[in-house]
């Protein structure tokens, strides 16, 4: 598994009154292999979760993926990291399923028709290779999230940040989206709502109003945010 280090961070935004700390100093060292963030809406999660691949940027402290700085080194962390938002529309950006998977390997595959034929295996892995011509927005919305994944999944990253992948989801697609992300070879940073998915995990860790106040194995921290909310 690969290392992660959020080293003294904290994330200040420009607010009428000087600055806000959207998420306090905070001292983090991730290596399990999944890892759930829960906490209320607004409570610095997915801010947290976008420090590792530089979604966003640190105002004070470092993040480290295995001894790259997101800072200094953000091109080579993004390759090692993926990121899945939770609405799959801020990912899916070519017009039809294939072309979108294709959009991954322009970089591994420089020549159209061997990026295609991969495209098509990367499909065909996830159970989509039937829909590689349709429209994108013809999808179902669990189609239209595992695509998504399908498309970070492509480029082979060694961690998978996941934010909040099944908010929009019914219980069917939900649990589809939350078998295949546990099941996973990447480390898996997984932001959630899902108490049931966390629970999955091997860590998990409780924010609140911009600061870690739990850390510890995932049913724990499960059972101490129930016991706050």
């Amino acid at each position: 598994m690969s290392r992660i280090e959020l080293r003294q961070v904290s994330v200040r935004v420009p607010a009428t009154d000087g600055e806000h700390e959207i998420l306090h100093e905070t001292t983090l060292t991730l290596t399990e292999s999944r890892i759930a963030l829960i906490g209320a809406n607004g409570s610095g999660k997915s801010t947290l979760a976008r420090l590792v691949n530089g979604l966003v940027e640190a105002s004070s402290g470092r993040v480290l993926v295995d001894g790259l700085d997101v800072a200094e080194d953000g091109a080579a962390v993004r390759r090692r990291v993926g990121f899945v938002f939770t609405d799959p529309s801020a990912q899916l950006v070519m017009p039809t399923v294939v072309e979108d998977v294709a959009l991954s390997l322009r970089r591994t595959h420089k020549d159209k028709g061997v990026r295609r034929a991969a495209a098509m295996a990367v499909l065909e892995r996830h159970g989509l290779a039937e829909l590689a011509d349709r429209s994108v927005h013809t999808l179902s919305g669990g189609q239209r999230q595992l695509l998504a994944l399908a498309g970070v999944l492509a480029t082979d990253p060694d961690v998978l940040v996941a934010d909040e992948p099944t908010t929009l989801l019914d219980l069917r697609n939900s649990r589809l989206i939350g078998d295949l992300l546990c099941a996973l070879p990447q480390q898996l940073v997984l932001v959630t709502h899902d108490l049931d998915l966390a629970e999955r995990c091997e860590r998990g860790i409780v924010v609140d109003d911009g600061a870690v106040v739990y850390d510890g194995p995932a049913a724990d921290a499960v059972a101490h945010y129930r016991a706050t909310v």
